[in-house]
């Protein structure tokens, strides 16, 4: 296989009727994804509760995200990454309804028993930026 060059930031599809989901890159479990979204959030009431965790960024716009147990929303932005263990609950409450949002996500098999360590362990708890 060669190597592969792409700007996942240009030549954006339209996300404006659905959010999309896009499969970059796939192994024994792991899939890394680049999501879409222009003002699409989680049903109401509807939680995420993945078998796999997910550690995920933002490229570009902004979202909220609400953690289950938490007492506040995680306010994101360009740069801002957060990571889910497999069967953290959460929901995404808010993206830009003005511009696209752009996820990278990885998820990872549970049962891999992923850890963060160095610079994921520092920052902001609550409200992002």
């Amino acid at each position: 296989m060669l190597p592969t060059l792409r700007n996942l930031l240009t030549s954006l599809p339209s996300a404006r009727d659905a959010e999309l989901s896009e499969t970059l890159i796939t192994a024994q479990g792991i899939r890394l994804q680049r999501i879409i979204s222009f003002g699409q959030v989680s049903p109401e009431g509807f939680w995420y509760d993945q078998k796999d965790a997910e550690w995920v960024m933002l490229l570009t716009g902004r979202a909220r995200l609400v953690i289950a147990g938490e007492a506040g929303e995680r306010i994101l932005g360009p740069g801002d990454a957060v990571y889910l263990p497999a069967h953290c609950r959460h929901r995404v409450e808010w993206t830009d309804p003005d511009h696209p949002t752009v996820w990278l996500a990885l998820f990872i098999d549970g049962r891999l028993g992923p850890t963060v360590s160095g610079p994921m362990n520092e920052g902001h708890a609550l409200g992002g930026n």
